[in-house]
């Protein structure tokens, strides 16, 4: 395995330092650094050195769904946005409910080799509601799934949440809401507000999440289980998540990307790239989540990557797939929005989309400082670049992402996965 002794970093934001990687690991940071004679030198004047990200919330749509995207695009297009983990949610074709397909799953991402793989199971019979899942199944499996959502799907029965928010706990599990009162949302097309009327849309009500946040908190709260609120995005879910906080009730959140930079006003366009679950909420949602994610009511941000072929798309709004590529353009989103602006710090940045997220999910090998003796899992970001968006560009099978043409700070040079290069001057390293 090749050693590499990267230059001159700023290390989450702060001191220089040099890196030198080998056999997989980080042997050393500092300076005047003792190198091996064949070391790859890599400069990294004006980038910043970030542990790997982890996202918590990607949709591979393999197996099933492969015209969308498979484990090995979707990998190559995490390792591009500088992640070198996914957890890969369970709406494929078989539903991720047993112990097969979750392996399956995870061994493709080993065999793609561009990011870790970690499966969520479902947490219900086909995503289906009615029944649990082989939850301990899964959790026993070589996957050793510890997370499980029905995400696009609410688990929407309260006995049922319950059971699984009591059957989990055996293990230490966690269960992912996709925060939805179906009931609350039939046909619903966009944000509910003065603006779904006059487009003539159905409306989307922002107590449709809320409600089932509120609902699900205290179901956990009775149990003592974990609970995790998958894609959060509207201005009371913060308030609710952060009153539970201040109780000490164990609940953790994600916000995406998307929904921490666009508005409701791009549905004026009917351009179906904007259609997404939850909806693009107001300007005063927008400041809300962003607060929220700097203040720490809100964990992590997870990419809630969902690509979808051309055909799902293109057509007219009503008839569109709900859904945006995100792991491409995630740190340049989080950057524009949260660090650009004063909110957040690069150490929050490596707070939010790698320690937390690996927490969250359990897994021990990413999410970790950058420090002798860790696993060479990291990413290299040069922060004074600015480009636009060109989805032709894109490592992900899908085009659908909602910042096309949108000029966006920060570019990822060279991604590590253990030491391996998977990206290298801003290019797929294979």
């Amino acid at each position: 395995m090749t050693a590499y002794l990267i230059t001159g970093s700023s290390i989450i934001g702060g001191e220089v330092a040099d890196l030198l990687i080998d056999n997989g690991e980080i042997v050393a940071v500092g300076t005047n650094l003792e190198t091996p004679a064949d070391a790859e030198i890599i400069d990294a004047q004006g980038l910043i050195a970030l542990p790997g990200l982890v996202d918590l919330h990607t949709h591979l749509r393999e197996p099933g769904r492969e015209d969308a995207e498979t484990v090995l695009t979707g990998t190559r297009a995490a390792a591009m946005g500088g992640f070198t983990a996914v957890f890969a949610m369970a709406n494929t074709d078989p539903v991720a409910d047993t112990a097969g397909v979750v392996e399956q799953v995870w061994r493709l991402g080993r065999e793609a080799g561009y990011a870790d793989v970690y499966p969520i199971g479902a947490v219900t019979v086909g995503r289906q509601g009615t029944q649990l899942a082989e939850l301990g199944a899964m959790a026993d499996s070589a996957a050793r799934v510890r997370v499980f959502s029905d995400d696009g799907d609410c688990v929407w029965d309260a006995a049922l949440m319950r059971r699984a928010l009591e059957y989990v706990k055996a293990f230490g599990g966690t269960i992912a809401q996709h925060a939805q009162e179906p009931r609350l949302t039939q046909g619903a097309q966009m944000n509910e507000g003065a603006l779904s009327g006059v487009l003539g849309l159905t409306g989307w009500p922002s107590v449709a999440e809320e409600a089932i946040i509120a609902r699900d908190i205290l179901l956990n709260a009775h149990v003592g289980s974990k609970l995790h609120i998958c894609h959060l995005s509207t201005k009371g879910s913060v308030e609710i998540v952060r009153a539970a906080k201040r109780r000490g009730l164990e609940v953790t959140a994600e916000v995406t990307p998307h929904h921490l930079l666009l508005t409701e006003d791009l549905a004026a366009s009917y351009n179906p790239v904007f259609k997404v679950n939850p909806p693009l909420r107001t300007k005063a949602d927008v400041e809300a989540v962003r607060e929220g994610l700097a203040d720490g009511t809100i964990d992590i941000v997870a990419t809630d990557h969902a690509p979808h072929p051309v055909e799902d798309k293109d057509c007219e709004w009503s008839a569109a797939a709900f859904g945006m590529t995100g792991l491409e353009t995630a740190l340049s989103v989080v950057q524009h929005a949260m660090v650009d602006t004063k909110l957040m710090t690069w150490a929050d940045v490596a707070e939010k989309l790698s320690y937390r997220p690996a927490a969250i999910g359990q897994i021990s090998d990413h999410g970790r400082p950058l420090e002798a003796g860790a696993p060479a899992n990291l990413v290299l970001v040069d922060p004074s670049v600015e480009k636009a968006v060109e989805p032709r560009e894109s490592a992900s099978l899908s085009r659908n992402t909602p910042f096309d043409g949108m000029t966006l700070p920060g570019k990822v040079i060279a991604t590590f996965l253990r030491g391996t290069p998977t990206v290298l001057d801003g290019k797929l390293a294979r």
